[in-house]
């Protein structure tokens, strides 16, 4: 007896895919995987290695200093806090003036005298004038003393004794005059020497000898040693944010070493009609080291005096021209503000190693593409002014190099 024969399927490998469905299909069935490769390297192939960090990025920086702030000085001149024009009070000729332009003077000290001689008429005029007042009054006292007698006994009428009356009022009248008038000739007399009310400079003469002058006429002008200030006239651009008490630095126009703190003291407020400025005065802390009349250059400064100015690229957030007020940068959180604040990168170097950090400034009014700083940073510090929106709190940086 045969059996019959029976077809039995050859087995083939399983796929890599037909593996992973028999998994997911038949957990309890082994999965068959096929071996990873082994990995291997062409003998051609080039390694690479991490390259080592490169040295810190220079950076563009300032050494914050007050010189170049008399670039951008304004002119001025020393003046007298306190000036009298004077002059006399009577009508006369002038015979004499000891004193002249420039010449420093005491107070009492004579410094214009008129003639005295038309001064001396008019007192002995003014004599004359009461004396004979004095006769009318007299008579007109004993006419109204003789019709009230009269008018007693009923022989006057009254229309006469109110003659009379008025006669004597009249009298008196004119002789409280006569002797006011003797009064005015005595003072003007006493008055043709002219002289100094307060220590002074003569500053400017308007009369000479032999000049006729009428009352009220200037003659020569007396301006105070005691109080000097400068003065200087600005426009109305450079007026924008100064107020009485802000700081200012004054030096010498002919000698720029020696800077004088100064504080505004008071600014006029209409304009030249024909420049367009306004006069600010400016009261010096130290006045003796100036003359009157003496040029000046004036700048804003600080409470210590000193003028520190920085590139307007230096603030953090801000780029050249943007004015105070400005949004501050949306990663750095710096720039300005509308109280006159910002920020700058200052570097901080200790022997070849160099970081910068951010410190917050007091700005001032931009000029010339330079912003003053009155408070924050001192005059050596060293301030980034290129580049400052990409650097990061704390960061290494190189060298300083020129702009």
């Amino acid at each position: 007896m045969t059996r019959p024969l029976r077809f039995v399927p050859a087995r083939r490998p399983i796929g890599a895919a037909a593996a992973l469905a028999a998994v997911f299909l038949f957990p309890a069935a082994p999965a068959i995987l096929p071996a990873p490769a082994a990995a291997f390297t062409l003998p051609w192939a080039k390694k690479t290695e991490t390259p080592p960090p490169g040295p810190p990025r220079p950076v563009v920086t300032e050494i914050v200093t007050d010189l170049p702030a008399l670039q951008q000085s304004v002119p001025g001149v020393i003046a007298a806090r306190t000036e009298a024009v004077l002059a006399f009070e009577t009508l006369g000729t002038i015979i004499e003036r000891p004193v002249d332009v420039g010449d420093e003077v005491t107070a009492g000290q004579v410094l214009a005298r008129l003639d005295p001689d038309d001064l001396q008429a008019d007192v002995s005029a003014a004599r004359a004038a009461l004396a004979s007042a004095e006769v009318q009054l007299t008579t007109a006292r004993s006419t109204a003393d003789r019709t009230r007698a009269l008018n007693n006994r009923d022989v006057t009428s009254e229309a006469q004794l109110e003659e009379a009356e008025r006669g004597l009022a009249a009298a008196e009248a004119a002789q409280r005059q006569a002797e006011s008038e003797l009064a005015r000739a005595l003072d003007a007399l006493g008055s043709a020497d002219m002289t100094a009310p307060f220590e002074g400079l003569v500053s400017a003469v308007a009369r000479n000898p032999g000049s006729v002058v009428s009352a009220g006429e200037p003659v020569l002008t007396l301006a105070s040693l005691n109080e000097r200030e400068a003065v200087i006239d600005l426009p109305e651009a450079q007026l924008a944010g100064l107020e009485p008490g802000d700081a200012f630095v004054v030096v010498s126009g002919s000698d720029r070493t020696g800077a004088v703190p100064a504080r505004v003291d008071r600014i006029e407020p209409l304009a030249d009609a024909a420049t367009r400025t306004r006069r600010v005065h400016l009261a010096l802390e130290e006045p003796a080291g100036f003359r009157l009349g003496a040029l000046i250059r004036a700048v804003r400064g600080r409470e210590d005096g000193t003028v520190l100015t920085l590139p307007e690229g230096a603030l953090v957030g801000a780029q050249a021209g943007t004015q105070p007020g400005a949004q501050p940068d949306t990663q750095t959180g710096a720039g300005t503000d509308d109280h006159g604040t910002a920020r700058v990168w200052v570097v901080t170097r200790a022997g070849d190693e160099a970081t910068v950090s951010l410190r917050d400034v007091t700005t001032g009014p931009a000029f010339a593409g330079r912003v003053l700083i009155t408070g924050g940073i001192e005059q050596g510090t060293e301030v980034v002014t290129r580049g400052v929106n990409s650097l990061k709190e704390g960061q290494a940086v190189g060298r300083a190099v020129e702009p």
